[in-house]
């Protein structure tokens, strides 16, 4: 981890009490929590587990956050982590020598390190380089995205992954404004492209949207889960189970699509939200949505 990162707060895993209700269906098999983060997921599976003879292999593309992972979890005896992303699975099982797994869960929400640790970019309330790689060993950055490509592409990514109205009109202004260096620069040149009401209406922060579709491009996520979700079924043992936390309709389009449509899946019961309990507790969690699917 970077060192000079200041960070101080711990990630709250949404729905877990869910995740694990519904997950664990033996308790000596095989898990993969594919989106570790700070470990939290994980280690609600690994007790619930406990000493039965189940293990649970954690893997993340963060190597920083990752190391948060290693040092919460280290008590753990049947934890095992490593830095893959998630649609590198084939890989990595076919290293490990497994070749089913009895469940699979995936958590597509930016961690609150991600959101929160210094100098990582992701988060349009701190002034910082425009980064937003979730993988810090990348090539693409947030700044390459935003002062490299051209205006028609930049517009479509706004709107198709931010699902952001006046995608053109920012489009237009970030061209008109560049270079911009940071987050903070960024935040100021989506508000002089939307309309003042937009700014002070809407129920959420007016770059969020234009944000979320910076990120997705750079980390190329729902490609990511599009590939994901094709090739999971193949390595889920018969009645393995497939659990997927989304946080936006985009992702949860995809998601719902495989669960109904995949001859290998039959998806048990409809989506799961958190309760007004647990977003009073963890406003974050708000728009969640836990689908889960059985291999048949």
């Amino acid at each position: 981890m970077n060192m000079n990162r200041v960070y101080s707060e711990r990630h709250i895993p949404v729905l877990l009490n869910e995740v694990v209700e519904w997950l664990i269906w033996k308790e000596d098999g095989v898990y993969v929590d594919c989106t570790v983060g700070e470990g939290g997921h994980t280690q609600a599976i690994a007790e619930r587990i406990g000493n039965s003879g189940g293990r649970v292999i954690g893997i993340d593309v963060d190597s920083e956050v990752l190391e948060i992972a290693e040092r919460n979890l280290k008590a753990y005896p049947n934890v095992q982590l490593f830095k893959f992303s998630y649609v590198e699975l084939p890989v990595l099982l076919s290293l490990l020598q497994v070749h089913k797994v009895d469940g699979l869960l995936v958590d597509l929400g930016v961690s609150t390190y991600q959101l929160k640790a210094e100098g990582r970019g992701f988060s349009f309330n701190q002034d910082e380089p425009l980064d937003m790689r979730m993988n810090i060993e990348s090539d693409i950055t947030a700044y390459q995205v935003i002062n490299t490509y051209p205006e028609r592409q930049l517009a479509d990514i706004i709107y198709n992954y931010g699902e952001e109205p006046f995608s053109r009109r920012i489009a237009r202004s970030i061209v008109e404004n560049r270079p911009i260096q940071t987050t903070k620069e960024l935040v100021e040149v989506i508000k002089k492209a939307i309309p003042y009401k937009e700014v002070h209406n809407r129920k959420r922060h007016f770059a969020t949207k234009t944000f979320q579709a910076i990120r997705i491009e750079v980390n190329k996520e729902l490609e990511n889960i599009t590939n994901f979700l094709s090739l999971a079924p193949e390595y889920l043992s018969p009645g393995g189970r497939i659990a997927v936390i989304s946080f936006h309709s985009l992702e949860d389009r995809l998601v719902k699509h495989t669960f109904r449509n995949d001859e290998r899946l039959r998806q048990l019961g409809d989506f799961i939200v958190p309760s007004l309990e647990e977003i009073s507790e963890n406003p974050r969690s708000r728009s969640a949505k836990l689908r889960i699917a059985e291999r048949i």
